[in-house]
């Protein structure tokens, strides 16, 4: 592929431009021997055991962001975290009570950090795989491609590309996006190379700028991916794709799609997405050890027919 140079040069495309890249990224997606798994497939158990090399000091950290329940300009529907058991003035203050809560969420808001399965993008009609939408989604969930394809879990190599660093800056202004160059750039600068099987996470640092400034409506204004990189993505063969934002940038680069990341991505190459997750403790960690890959673990809920899922993952060095 004709790789750009980095930084933040503004380059949109239009409809045609935008099928000729999907054509593309679509000649590489992954065989289809488990169509369910998706590029998960690259991700094999001799790769497993290699990531497990991976750790060195056993420092880990978390890469999901605190469940936000309070109503804020991106997070119009917040998850709901009511207590339904023992509390304070509503306890019989003798013998056993237990304390007891539950949890409701909109898995694919603009906040919480999650996974989105390979049944959650529609294009044209079709899923992953050109999978009939209609047939598959109904109100009982997803009947193919739901997020239990990865209900063992995604054990493997993770690597951190830190383009605000690349940029010296503390973060990537919404609206800025990330290209191949960046991609290629931040690993020069990082020493590390990303590949087959490997889960790729990609920091803008979006959850810097909303510590530091506060929260703002991310549905029309946020940093992430050019379209163009995911021809990169696809050629080194990844297994996961991750973004402290959602991976697309807003406004959209491509003229009618919206989300321009997410069809190349999931629809195009069955890359499962992990979305608006943290890496302000990971990455300055990798800074310190001087080193940007290590074991990364990622545990979806076993939710039949869900379309994606609330995750934690860990990165252990």
């Amino acid at each position: 592929m004709d790789v750009p140079p980095p930084g933040p040069r503004r380059t949109r495309l239009g409809p045609a431009a935008f099928e000729e890249l999907r054509g593309r990224v679509a000649g590489l997606a992954p065989a289809r021997q488990r169509p369910e798994r998706g590029a998960l497939g690259y991700l094999t158990a001799a790769q497993v055991r290699a990531a497990v090399g991976e750790v060195r000091t056993g420092r880990h950290v978390s890469l999901a962001a605190p469940v936000a329940t309070d109503r804020t300009p991106e997070n119009p529907d917040p998850a709901r975290h009511p207590m339904t058991g023992a509390i304070g003035g509503r306890m019989a203050g003798q013998g056993l009570e237990f304390a007891r809560d539950r949890i409701e969420m909109n898995v694919h808001g603009d906040v919480d950090s999650h996974l989105d399965a390979l049944c959650h993008v529609v294009y044209r009609g079709t899923l992953y795989g050109g999978v009939p939408a209609a047939a598959t989604l109904t109100d009982a969930g997803a009947g193919a491609l739901a997020v239990t394809a990865a209900e063992a879990g995604i054990v493997g190599r993770g690597v951190l590309l830190d383009i605000p660093a690349l940029r010296d800056v503390p973060w990537l202004e919404p609206g800025e996006y990330v290209t191949a160059g960046d991609l290629l750039a931040a690993e020069e600068a990082q020493g590390v190379r990303f590949g087959e099987g490997d889960l790729l996470f990609v920091r803008v640092g979006h959850r810097r700028r909303r510590q530091e400034l506060g929260p703002w409506n991310a549905a029309e204004a946020r940093a992430g991916l050019h379209p163009e990189a995911a021809e990169l993505l696809a050629e080194r063969q990844i297994a996961v794709l991750g973004s402290d934002g959602n991976n697309d940038c807003a406004p959209s680069l491509v003229e009618g799609v919206d989300f321009p990341v997410h069809v190349l991505a999931i629809h195009e190459l069955g890359l499962h997405l992990l979305d608006y997750l943290q890496f302000e403790e990971l990455a300055p960690l990798c800074a310190a050890e001087r080193r940007w890959s290590f074991l990364a673990v990622v545990a979806p809920l076993r939710l039949p027919g869900g379309t994606g899922s609330p995750v934690n993952p860990i990165a252990v060095l």
